[in-house]
């Protein structure tokens, strides 16, 4: 079974699918990412599980409405939400960059309950963001009046910074194609002037008290958050296990996806037994 939907939220159209059968799993995308990264994990992992994925407001096929926000405390909220609306309690969550500090948000400060939690080359701890990242941030109305051309350049050239091992042509038109257009391109220079990490700072404090199943993945060679975060994500969150991957950047599900397949899928099975 698969199914594509939308959701309205707070004016919000937000893009979502489920498909296959069994306990809940949600996976989380990143900036700037959107569903389709994890939509090949997504058809693998559905023969155990009811697997859902979404598009944050903002970003993939969800709406791009320029008076909307988008920072990291509305897509907690609206996390929270969309979970409501699906009719799912304490799921299980794999998540990968901005989408751990959305999945955390949800669990430590809005008191979503998990069944285990996967956390992948996430956005989770102080300080985080690219040097292009911060450059944008501080110019981001300049940035959004680029021609589309350069535009499109200067994305490219900023996802491609994220794999270790190079993106192929289809995978790169995956991930840029969304910023792409007028309302794409207004929406991704939004989305990084938005970040802010006071996001982060809410949960940091509270990471001792989480309980629920813990495991964290990075990649060795992610340039974007670097591996001293999951080392220091680990030691923070009590009893959780850590997975490094050599040969992989912050982009793992595209730089390592036969490890990371089976990491999840060997996580997630003992979790469902459990």
């Amino acid at each position: 079974m698969s199914e594509d939907s939308w959701f309205g939220w707070r004016g919000r159209q937000i893009a979502w699918s489920r498909r296959g059968q069994g306990p809940a799993l949600v996976l989380c995308h990143g900036t700037p990412w959107s569903s389709a990264l994890w939509r090949p994990y997504a058809e693998a992992l559905a023969e155990g599980f009811t697997v859902y994925v979404w598009d944050m407001p903002g970003y993939g096929r969800s709406s791009k409405n320029p008076d909307h926000d988008v920072d990291l405390g509305v897509q907690g909220e609206a996390f929270v939400a969309l979970l409501a609306h699906w009719g799912v309690e304490r799921p299980h969550m794999v998540a990968h960059d901005y989408g751990g500090a959305v999945a955390l948000r949800a669990h430590l400060l809005h008191g979503v309950p998990y069944a285990s939690l996967c956390l992948v080359d996430v956005v989770a701890l102080r300080p985080w963001g690219s040097a292009f990242f911060r450059l944008v941030k501080e110019h981001a109305d300049v940035f959004t009046q680029l021609p589309p051309q350069i535009h499109r350049g200067a994305v490219e050239a900023y996802v491609e910074t994220a794999s270790y091992r190079g993106l192929s042509g289809e995978a790169l038109a995956m991930l840029v194609d969304p910023w792409l257009g007028d309302e794409g391109q207004a929406a991704f220079y939004r989305q990084i002037a938005q970040a802010d990490e006071r996001y982060t700072a809410d949960f940091e404090g509270l990471l001792g008290t989480v309980t629920t199943p813990t495991h964290v993945v990075w990649g060795t060679d992610d340039t974007w958050i670097p591996v001293d975060r999951a080392h220091r994500l680990h030691a923070a969150i009590p009893g959780s296990t850590l997975t490094t991957v050599p040969g992989a950047g912050h982009l793992i599900p595209l730089d390592a996806p036969v490890v990371l397949a089976t990491a999840l899928q060997r996580w997630l099975s003992a979790r469902r037994e459990s």
